[in-house]
Formats: structure tokens, sequence, C-alpha cells
């Protein structure tokens, strides 16, 4: 069981690409540390295991970033509570930008292949990731994961991170952009509830406006929570499912892609 969290995590990560199915070792050595179930003179304590458990993941998610960085591709960690429409959203991206940008994606889940045969359906190149008991991904997983994917210069890539918005905030994955997504199924008070994954994001994405008719949802007040614990946080307010509001995202994603190719 991971101790900083406290989810647990399966000996092994999943792995599917396009047309095939791999199995790949996960070492203890970034969420398992051995455990530390000893408690004798000299042992770590649980609060010293968490910080080398983070401390080392942020080592690792600094890799991976200037990986990123040196190849030109911009990663972009997605992130929500399940059923926000993370994966819709996703598809809708990828079909409809495809032709004009190279995308490669990694999905994480606790379990299935689902959300990447949905990926894979669209001709992207895919990688899933299951987590087991795990309730996020961390950066070991992420380098295990894109060196099984041939990263295009120029190109974007979509990580998918598991329905949670607790645990996946502890944890950097050498991303670009942090991504939260949020939909007008769930309440405003979201952000004051979960902070953690609002303060570590730079984008927060309001889908399903398509249903505000019919709900009894405050856009404005789901908004000014957001910016109480995050003031610099970008909004976009779309429908993945009708295409409202498509076309602002899609511009900032093509703005930061030229950005990260001709840097200041």
């Amino acid at each position: 069981m991971c101790s900083t969290c406290g989810c647990g995590h399966d000996d092994h990560v999943t792995v599917l690409k396009p047309g095939e199915f791999i199995t790949v070792d996960k070492h203890d050595t970034l969420l398992n540390p051995g455990h530390h179930h000893h408690h004798g003179p000299g042992d770590k304590t649980i609060i010293e295991v968490e910080q080398d458990i983070l401390h080392n993941n942020q080592l690792l998610a600094e890799r991976n970033r200037g990986y990123f960085e040196a190849r030109g591709v911009l990663a972009l960690n997605l992130v929500s509570s399940p059923g926000s429409g993370k994966t819709t959203l996703l598809e809708t991206t990828l079909s409809d930008l495809k032709e004009d940008i190279p995308f490669n994606v990694i999905e994480g889940d606790q379990q299935t292949f689902n959300d990447a045969d949905r990926i894979d359906a669209l001709q992207i190149p895919v990688v899933q990731i299951n987590t087991g008991k795990g309730c996020h991904l961390d950066s070991e997983m992420i380098h295990n994961a894109y060196t099984k994917l041939d990263l295009q210069q120029g190109s974007v890539l979509m990580i998918e991170n598991v329905g949670n918005l607790v645990c996946p905030a502890l944890f950097d994955l050498g991303e670009h952009t942090r991504v939260v997504i949020i939909s007008t199924t769930e309440g405003e008070d979201k952000p004051i509830k979960y902070p953690d994954m609002f303060v570590g994001s730079q984008v927060c994405i309001i889908n399903k406006i398509d249903l505000l008719p019919y709900l009894n949802f405050d856009l404005e007040k789901l908004k000014d929570y957001a910016r109480q614990v995050n003031p610099d946080l970008k909004f976009f307010e779309l429908s993945a499912t009708t295409g409202e509001g498509m076309k602002d995202w899609y511009g900032w994603l093509k703005n930061e892609l030229t950005n990260l190719k001709t840097p200041a």
C-alpha cells in the first residue's frame, strides 16, 4: 500500500499499444519503497517515507519534463473525478484535430482497456496503464509508458489520469500543463472541497454546459470558488458532446504548441 495516499499498487502495470497487449514489470523503488514495516532504531518514520516517495517522484518528473521539452512535446495531464466527461473530451479533441496535430495518449485506469480501446479506434497511438488498487499515475509510470510511444517533435501527449480529485494532485508527472475538468453535474463547490487539485492546475475546463438549463448549477459561483483557491486558473466552458465552446479550447491548445515550438 502506498504510504503517501493510502492506495495500493499491483506488482505489474498493464500496457496497451494499438494492436498489442504488453505487461511491464513495476519496481518497488518509487511507490512501494520496501513498505518499511520495521520499527527498530534507525528505521524511517512514515513521514520520512512519504517525503522520499514524493521527492523521488519529483526527480523523475523533472526528467520527464526535460525529455518533453527537448523534443518539443506538449504534455497535458488531464485530471478529474469519474464521470466528468474526460474521455469524451479527449475523443472529440483528437477527432477534430488529429489531421493538424500529431497526438499520443497515455490512459490511466485501475482496470480495463475500455478508454484505450476508444482512443485506438481513432487511430491514435495509445498506451494503457492499469494501476490495480492504485488511485493515481506517477512519473515512473509515465516514463515507462512514453518510451513505448514514438513521440514526434512538435506533438501533443495527452495523459488521462485516474479519475480522482485527491491523490493525483500530489504527483507531478513532468507535464507542461495540468488541466482539471469538472462537469456541471458535479456541483459548484468541488474547488473548495478538493483545493489541492485546483491549486496545482493551470487550466480548468467546465464540461457539459449543454445541461445547464436542466440543472440547479451556478456557473459563476463555481468559477468564484475556483479563483479563491487559484486566482490564475484559465477557464474554458464547453460541451464535448455538442461541440459548444470547443473552438476556444482548440485555439488555446494550438497556441500552447506553437509557443513551445518557438520559445521567446
